[in-house]
C-alpha cells in the first residue's frame, strides 16, 4: 500500500463523498477531515477496515462529534466507506 498516495486518496474521498459539513468547495478547508482520514488510513493498514466498520466510524464522527443529523448522512458514510475499502483491494 502506497502510504502517501492512499492517504491523499482517502482525504479526497472524505471531502467529496462524505463531507458532512459541506466544505469541499472551500479551498481553506481542504484539510478539515485530515484527523479522520488518518484514523481511516490506520484502519486500512491494520486490515480492520470493513465497509461497515468505516461507515460506522464516519457516522459516529458526524453524529456524535459534529452533532449532525440529516436524512442522507448514513448513505454518505456508506458511499465513502465503500470507496475507501476499494483502496485495500486495489480496485
Amino acid at each position: 500500500m502506497n502510504r502517501k498516495a492512499n492517504r491523499a486518496i482517502i482525504r479526497k474521498i472524505l471531502l467529496t463523498e462524505w463531507d458532512p459539513i459541506g466544505v469541499s468547495d472551500i479551498p481553506e478547508a481542504q484539510d478539515e477531515y485530515d484527523a479522520y482520514s488518518d484514523t481511516v488510513f490506520g484502519m486500512l493498514t491494520n486490515q480492520t477496515a470493513s465497509v461497515d466498520a468505516i461507515a460506522q466510524y464516519l457516522f459516529k464522527i458526524a453524529t456524535e462529534h459534529m452533532e449532525l443529523s440529516y436524512p442522507e448522512l448514513a448513505e454518505r458514510c456508506d458511499k465513502a466507506a465503500k470507496a475507501i475499502v476499494e483502496l485495500q483491494s486495489g480496485r
